[in-house]
């Protein structure tokens, strides 16, 4: 019996463990961004959560949606992987790794009030038809491709104070990732953690964000 209890807990504990996707965007290896990736890295290994890292900036990912991307867009509603002949390597490289993922985590700075140009980039070229989601049959619906995706956080940094963003700029990233491009494919669970003012904070509230950070990724569950 105590054999069975055993195995039971075990299984538990393997059963909570996740593959968890990290599309990270900042080209300064010195900037809080990278500061907050790091705490999110160790919150998911002390879980003993996979981290796969895509980092755009290393990855050198062209954020630009060329000729052969748009031709490819437009047709994927009826050649479906036929199109994979005409899309960048590096994008589906992307999305078989995307389609183990049991979490998905942003990470980014807002740069006038929006996300930099790869992360815009990775949106426009990956969040697309055969990639991430297909066409419901009447062409008005959007089904999510990720079906082990569990949840998606987004965490992004800027120096703009949160009062400011939200009454003047709209929460732009909220509506334009959350409620926009994330809620229309089906991906569950969105959350956006948005640190701001980040520049002009004390060091204390600083480090005080990322072991916040740390905590909440150690304690992630499906």
């Amino acid at each position: 019996m105590a054999w069975l209890c055993l195995n039971f807990v075990l299984y538990n504990l393997n059963s909570s463990i996740m593959r968890v996707a990290i599309v990270f965007n900042h080209p300064y290896e010195g900037s809080y961004c990278n500061a907050v990736l790091q705490a999110v890295t160790i919150g998911l290994q002390k879980a003993g959560h996979e981290v796969d890292l895509m980092h755009l900036d290393r990855d050198n990912f062209d954020p630009v949606m060329r000729s052969k991307d748009l031709s490819a867009f437009a047709r994927a509603k009826n050649d479906g992987e036929a199109i994979y002949k005409d899309i960048d390597p590096q994008v589906l490289n992307y999305k078989q790794r995307l389609e183990q993922a049991e979490h998905l985590v942003f990470i980014f700075p807002v740069w006038w009030e929006l996300m930099p140009a790869m992360t815009k980039g990775f949106i426009d070229k990956v969040v697309f038809p055969g990639i991430t989601y297909d066409y419901a049959k009447s062409g008005l619906k959007m089904i999510n491709r990720l079906t082990k995706l569990k949840g998606t956080t987004i965490i992004t940094t800027q120096n703009t104070p949160a009062l400011v963003y939200r009454l003047f700029f709209g929460n732009a990233i909220k509506y334009a990732m959350l409620r926009g491009t994330f809620w229309k494919i089906g991906l569950p669970k969105r959350k956006w953690i948005s640190l701001c003012m980040v520049k002009f904070v004390s060091d204390k509230k600083r480090r005080k964000w990322l072991i916040n950070i740390e905590n909440r990724f150690s304690g992630l569950q499906g």
